[in-house]
């Protein structure tokens, strides 16, 4: 070899191992424990957990009471005759976690961790423990404020940009999974805005942070120990498969909650659907993007700008519409009375129009269709002897008698025997709210099922479309 190639070989061997020693000093500088360490010990006093009693009414058709002589009570068969049960009140426990969020006692936790509650308990770090009241619920976004009167000083968590984040990065979730206290798992950031079916607002960072039933409330942390989620829901047949609420949306959520009592949300008044390949082509999209407006209600924002049905929906004050997911969050985020600019595409030409978005109210809401076979699985009223074979505390919700292993619904973890008490955020107590669930649902996407199974409740998460 000559002097020169030996020379320039040096050169670039030695160069090349200089970006290998940098490379590994960065990665080993990521992934040092001390950092997770660190977080864990500075933030673990402001994660607390969250313990509620729901008291239920129900009526019980007790074992009829016998004389000593073997005969039955008469009264009690008297009273049975004209009377379906015994009232009975009973109480159910639930577990789950929450943020302190400021100094005078407000946190952050999810609204099915207390929603119904005619109890809430919030146990600190140190193990003291405090009543706490509810300032506002969300549950479009599963969101809730409630707040403790605490007699010293509380650490708090601060919310960081989620927008930042990136996917593959490292986060901390901790929380009360089946209520061992304060556990601290490690992940990374799966992806970003996942559409779960849980309702027009869904914009989850998903993660393999271990989260399981008893997490839901907790803060999902970056490494620098700032709130980057709340941890919402799981996918119950699926490992290392969690959801997260960005805490950007978070923040805008617990401010209108903690000043008004409510969420005001921004309104433009379209029916959209999702836009196919062979409806972008008909419509001159070179990409399938965009959200296709489907129907104007009248008298609405969209109406008066002049948006049309057949408009194509591309962009949204300067931001690209994407997907069709994307719009109902932009509009949500603009405060009611706020001019925007809407760019749609009619007959193939771009054209601007501006709209003064108006108040989202829930009467406003176009329902959608839906078939209930497309889920895969046969559910039924609660019956007094259902109730008795499960021993089930209450006869709210429906009971999965039937799955279709072929179907959605197993691949996505239901079960027989397992209770549903929501689809898509919609509380069920009969066979009535349950069809009429379905049947606000457009059935392409994900349909997000509450359950009961055994002593827990979960999310689950079945894709339809």
């Amino acid at each position: 070899m000559s002097e020169g190639i030996f020379r320039r070989f040096s050169h670039a061997f030695v160069a090349a191992a200089l970006v290998l020693v940098w490379l590994g000093t960065v990665t080993a500088a990521e992934l040092r424990p001390e950092t997770f360490i660190e977080v864990a010990k500075a933030k673990k006093p402001a994660v607390v957990n969250i313990s509620t009693t729901q008291v239920l009414k129900q009526m019980i058709r007790r074992p009829r009471r016998r004389l000593p002589g073997g005969e039955q009570d008469p009264w009690r068969e008297f009273f049975e005759r004209f009377f379906e049960g015994v009232p009975e009140q009973r109480t159910r426990h639930s577990l789950g976690s929450g943020i302190i969020y400021d100094k005078e006692g407000y946190i952050i936790t999810n609204n099915h961790v207390v929603e119904r509650a005619s109890e809430i308990k919030v146990k600190l770090h140190d193990g003291s423990e405090y009543d706490a009241k509810v300032i506002g619920t969300d549950p479009k976004t599963d969101l809730a404020l409630i707040k403790i009167e605490a007699d010293k000083p509380l650490p708090t968590l601060t919310l960081g940009d989620s927008d930042a984040l990136q996917v593959g990065e490292w986060v901390v979730a901790i929380g009360n999974p089946f209520g061992l206290e304060h556990t601290v798992t490690v992940g990374v950031v799966s992806a970003k805005g996942r559409v779960i079916g849980t309702g027009p607002y869904d914009d989850f960072i998903q993660t393999d942070a271990s989260i399981n039933p008893g997490n839901s409330g907790g803060p999902l942390l970056n490494t620098s120990g700032e709130v980057v989620g709340v941890n919402t829901a799981i996918v119950a047949a699926g490992q290392g498969i969690g959801f997260a609420t960005p805490s950007n949306i978070t923040r805008r959520v617990i401010e209108d909650l903690r000043t008004k009592g409510s969420v005001v949300r921004g309104w433009l008044g379209v029916v959209i659907q999702r836009m196919s390949p062979d409806l972008a082509k008909s419509f001159g999209l070179e990409e399938n993007t965009g959200a296709l407006v489907a129907e104007i209600v009248e008298d609405s924002p969209a109406q008066k700008a002049g948006i049309k049905r057949g408009d194509v929906i591309i962009k949204f004050n300067g931001a690209e519409i994407k997907t069709m997911d994307v719009l109902p969050r932009r509009v949500a985020a603009t405060k009611p009375g706020k001019k925007a600019t809407v760019t749609i595409l009619r007959d193939g030409k771009k054209k601007s129009l501006k709209v003064t978005i108006g108040t989202l109210e829930e009467k406003k809401i176009a329902k959608a269709r839906f078939t209930e076979e497309e889920l895969g699985i046969t559910v039924q009223e609660i019956t007094r002897e259902l109730a008795e074979h499960f021993d089930l505390e209450t006869r709210e919700g429906v009971i999965v008698s039937d799955v279709d292993r072929s179907g959605p619904a197993w691949e996505g973890g239901i079960r027989r025997g397992d209770i549903v008490l929501e689809v898509n955020r919609q509380t069920i107590k009969t066979m009535k709210d349950y069809r009429r669930a379905l049947k606000k649902y457009a059935g392409k996407g994900t349909v997000l099922l509450l359950v009961r199974r055994g002593g827990n409740t979960l999310y689950v998460a079945i894709k339809t479309g």
